[in-house]
């Protein structure tokens, strides 16, 4: 599957994203689908992820309350909305896929990413 991650700007804090990642392919159910962000001198850390039929999803502490994850898997995209945004929320964000049932919060499980997309947030 090839990811393609769009919808990254600058916006001011406390304002709002969202984020689209659009999936090739006629499998994309298959896949639990996540986001991580990586900021500058930082290591790839997880965001948020979603299962194969969307009714479970899973967040980071940081980002619970504000970031919702949702899928459509008739037009092959999720979606992370980000409210309220911080400037701690400054990062390139990734779209990830792993095609299994189980939903891991690691990067290190995750099979195929996109290409990033850069969220900066001024104060």
């Amino acid at each position: 599957v090839q990811l393609q991650a769009s919808g990254g700007g600058l916006v001011q804090a406390g304002g709002s994203l969202r984020l689209s990642c659009a999936a090739s392919g006629r499998t994309f159910s298959y896949y639990v689908m996540g986001w991580f962000r990586q900021a500058p001198g930082k290591e790839r850390e997880f965001v948020a992820a979603v299962s194969r039929a969307g009714g479970d999803t899973y967040y980071a502490d940081s980002v619970k309350g504000r970031f919702t994850i949702s899928r459509d898997n008739a037009k092959n995209t999720v979606y992370l909305q980000m409210n309220s945004l911080k400037p701690e929320d400054t990062a390139v964000y990734y779209c990830a896929a792993d095609r299994t049932s189980v939903v891991y919060l690691s990067p290190s499980e995750y099979d195929y990413w996109g290409q990033g997309t850069l969220v900066t947030v001024s104060s």
